[in-house]
């Protein structure tokens, strides 16, 4: 079997691997690069995989004339842009002293050992530089099953890393047969290791939590999530059920996991997911519009075009019912449209009794779908 793509034909990407074989060191494409383009998927990003040690790749890609970044060279990762493409070459490695977060690793010449240190099967597959694909654990099944399975034994390979109860549940959503459902072992191993997601920087489950929610349904992972036990170590208090019929809803409108966490809940999210302050600021607008009543034309003035259209998505899920008929171009209409009543309209009033009469003049705009002209609110 074979991998192909405008990624492995790049003229820096071959000529990367050239220089690395050329010395007689292995240059083996790895992860999600493979992956991706035996699913049909995009790839993002392109790693190699190498027996070389990171300091003689640095010396190797500098005689080639690429340029070396060293983002994580103890830890035998340098990156290479060739050709104006970042790769991320990494030496084969193992793990020797893991604490479930990080792990102390060796260098490696064996693509074996390389190999089961990885998370999923299905992300421990290799190709060469003609595209051959390379199968040391026997993934390929499980690709072609869409089944997300752990390297040896699951319980093990979380209590390497507790980020990757997450990663599983994230992985299944993107790339996992829905029909087919959850692995059964990595489920249990999940549900019986949740308490070590508290060991996690909340930078680092935030950051996978984005991730999950931006699939195209991460409905039946994240109720796979609830049933485990493992949503509510990462949100308490929330609830996955309004989800479903939000991603159905949504229907081929854009992907915004924000939208998706407003209908989730939770305690303390912000916190939680460590929320930039723009986000938390999103997240509460949509919150109190899940309980308003607010038209669609009334949401696209008060949070914009996209945040109006999440709000009246957001809602409909919440309320079991379709968005109304021509919502879309309310919201628009919303977006762009300019309360008609300024404070000078207003004079002489000042002070506190401006303010009030502007906020009840307002009212009876947005009240009337935002139609009312100035002479109409001053009669």
């Amino acid at each position: 079997m074979k991998v192909a793509g405008d990624w492995l034909a790049h003229e820096g990407t071959q000529a990367l691997c050239t220089a690395l074989e050329t010395v007689g060191h292995r240059a083996l494409f790895v992860g999600g690069c493979v992956r991706n383009a035996l699913l049909g998927v995009p790839v993002a990003d392109v790693d190699i995989a190498t027996d070389a040690r990171p300091e003689t790749v640095s010396v190797i890609a500098e005689k080639a004339g690429f340029r070396v970044v060293p983002t994580g060279i103890d830890h035998g990762t340098v990156t290479i842009i060739a050709k104006g493409v970042p790769h991320e070459v990494t030496t084969f490695r193992r793990d020797v002293e893991t604490d479930g977060r990080r792990a102390v690793v060796a260098f490696s010449t064996r693509i074996e050992e390389d190999a089961a240190r990885r998370d999923f099967t299905m992300n421990a597959l290799y190709a060469d530089r003609s595209g051959a694909v390379i199968d040391p654990l026997g993934g390929l099944p499980d690709l072609r099953a869409r089944l997300v399975r752990f390297v040896g034994d699951a319980e093990a390979r979380i209590r390497e890393d507790y980020l990757r109860i997450l990663r599983f549940f994230r992985f299944h959503a993107q790339y996992g047969d829905p029909d087919q459902g959850l692995d059964a072992e990595g489920l249990a191993a999940c549900a019986a290791l949740s308490a070590g997601i508290e060991t996690l920087s909340r930078e680092r489950i935030g950051a996978e939590m984005r991730k999950l929610l931006a699939a195209p349904d991460p409905a039946p992972s994240v109720a796979a999530m609830a049933a485990a036990g493992v949503l509510a170590q990462v949100l308490p208090g929330a609830d996955p059920r309004m989800l479903a019929p939000l991603v159905h809803l949504e229907g081929s409108e854009p992907i915004r996991w924000l939208r998706r966490l407003a209908v989730l809940g939770g305690e303390d999210v912000t916190e939680a997911l460590r929320l930039s302050r723009a986000e938390a600021r999103d997240l509460a607008a949509l919150r109190a519009a899940l309980s308003g009543t607010d038209g669609p034309a009334a949401l696209g003035w008060r949070l914009g075009a996209d945040g109006g259209a999440d709000a009246v998505l957001a809602r409909a899920a919440s309320l079991g019912v379709p968005p109304p008929d021509g919502w879309q171009a309310e919201v628009a209409r919303g977006a762009i449209a300019r309360f008609p009543v300024s404070a000078a309209d207003l004079a002489p009033l000042a002070g506190a009794a401006l303010g009030r009469r502007l906020k009840e003049l307002e009212s009876q705009w947005l009240a009337g779908g935002l139609r009312a002209g100035k002479n109409d609110l001053l009669r």
